[in-house]
């Protein structure tokens, strides 16, 4: 299940999955999907509201692709209102922690 964020819309889970159906996505290609209705300025506020919490990447010109975490939030392995992943042990980690394990990791 996805841990969405109070700052996310409805249109974002659409926009993250064209964006990882397609490899990358601008305002003008998304808004013209049929199964986003918003408006191409609607659509790149959220493209910037979604790379401004990690979810995307900007590459240039307005493109984007999805970022690791917004990969593991479409897995819903990500809790994206905390910018955490969730573990497999069900305790969260922040994107780039490097967690130590007893016997293991030395």
């Amino acid at each position: 299940m996805r841990q969405s964020g109070s700052w996310m819309t409805i249109w974002d889970d659409r926009i993250l999955e064209v964006v990882r159906e397609e490899g990358n996505g601008s305002p003008t290609e998304l808004a013209n999907r049929e199964e986003i209705h918003i408006s191409k300025s609607s659509v790149s506020r959220r493209l910037t509201k979604l790379a401004d919490n990690g979810l995307l990447r900007p590459l240039a010109n307005g493109v984007y692709v999805l970022s690791e975490a917004g990969e593991a939030y479409l897995e819903g392995k990500y809790d994206a209102e905390q910018g955490r992943y969730i573990g497999d042990d069900d305790e969260t980690k922040t994107e780039g922690d490097a967690t130590e394990r007893p016997g293991v990791d030395g």
